[in-house]
């Protein structure tokens, strides 16, 4: 069963951003997965509004958690730590 990775940033330091962004599309793709929706126009209906939202489909729950502690995007969003105000939600498809 899918899952996915739901994302609502705001960036705080685009060029440290830049970094993650940079490290971390290889990372989540070599995981299998496929980026739905990264960034493009939205409306904030209700709850917080951030300017940058990602939605990324993974095979599974399990590799999508495999990813998010993998090394390799664990180095990535070392990047996005300081540099946004980050909220993620690991969510399994129906």
């Amino acid at each position: 069963m899918a899952a996915y990775w739901i994302t609502n940033i705001e960036v705080t330091d685009a060029e440290s951003y830049g970094k993650y962004a940079k490290l971390a599309g290889p990372a989540i793709e070599s995981f299998g997965g496929k980026f739905l929706v990264r960034g493009g126009k939205h409306k904030q209906l209700e709850g917080r509004d951030r300017a940058r939202n990602v939605l990324v489909e993974f095979p599974d729950i399990a590799t999508a958690e495999a990813c998010y502690n993998s090394p390799a995007y664990q180095e990535a969003l070392s990047y996005a730590r300081n540099a946004s105000i980050r909220d993620l939600v690991l969510v399994e498809g129906v």
